[in-house]
């Protein structure tokens, strides 16, 4: 199965500002937004990817421009099960002014509880990404091989909970996984196990391209597993993969 490497936007004029952009049109990079994306071709020079796949919102779209400058030939996905969770009427609130809601008690410490008014779940986005991801981890591996890479733009939220069903935590877990904006967390899927390699990385990104295998099909640096992200079939690393 692929690796995916998800993306967060980069910083927005709504996280700037401390409101809850949700779907709202409208939303773009701010200045130190544009200085995060604008790294992000160096950051994956060497990572071969066969596609991008993105969020439809604008600030999604704006982050992969220089990622698709940089490699004219990378074709470009839009998909709308990875969009912003709809948060409904909380839709373009301060996040200050939203802490108190008894609703966001709920949200912070029992998520698979809240639904927002006039929006969705949090059960349901999650279940939405993650059908996603399956998805497109089969599409990728039919047409590029198991062994291929390729990148998501996406949210904060939908980060973590695609991380949080990769680790097999319980939604109410997602809370205490973070990806920052500009952030990169890379999953590799196997036919027994995800295995988590980034989580809100900002540096290097060349050990996640596809290990090199001996004749045998063998990990080519001979680790029970492999150190980065277990075999092909999906054993781990036995002794952290020392």
């Amino acid at each position: 199965m692929p690796t995916l490497i998800l993306l967060r936007h980069g910083r927005s004029t709504a996280n700037t500002a401390g409101v809850l952009a949700g779907r709202a049109p409208g939303v773009t990079l701010d200045e130190r937004g544009r200085e995060q994306v604008a790294a992000l071709p160096g950051r994956l020079a060497g990572v071969p990817l066969a596609a991008a796949v993105s969020s439809p919102l604008e600030r999604c779209r704006e982050s992969l421009e220089p990622l698709l400058r940089a490699r004219p030939d990378l074709p470009l996905h839009t998909e709308e099960r990875i969009t912003e969770c709809d948060y409904g009427d909380w839709t373009g609130r301060k996040l200050a002014e939203l802490a108190g809601e008894p609703l966001m008690t709920t949200v912070q410490q029992h998520p698979s509880a809240a639904e927002f008014p006039g929006g969705e779940s949090l059960r349901a986005m999650q279940a939405r990404a993650v059908a996603a991801v399956r998805d497109w981890n089969a599409r990728i591996a039919a047409e590029h091989g198991p062994r291929a890479c390729y990148l998501m733009c996406a949210h904060g939220d939908i980060i973590k909970a695609v991380v949080a069903d990769a680790l097999g935590l319980h939604l109410d877990l997602f809370q205490r996984i973070t990806a920052g904006p500009g952030s990169l967390t890379a999953l590799r899927y196997t036919p027994l196990r995800p295995f988590l390699l980034r989580l809100g990385d900002t540096g290097e990104t060349d050990s996640l391209a596809p290990p090199e295998e001996d004749p045998e099909g063998a990990p080519a640096n001979g680790t029970a597993g492999g150190a980065a992200g277990g075999s092909a079939g999906g054993d781990a690393a036995v002794g952290g993969g020392a």
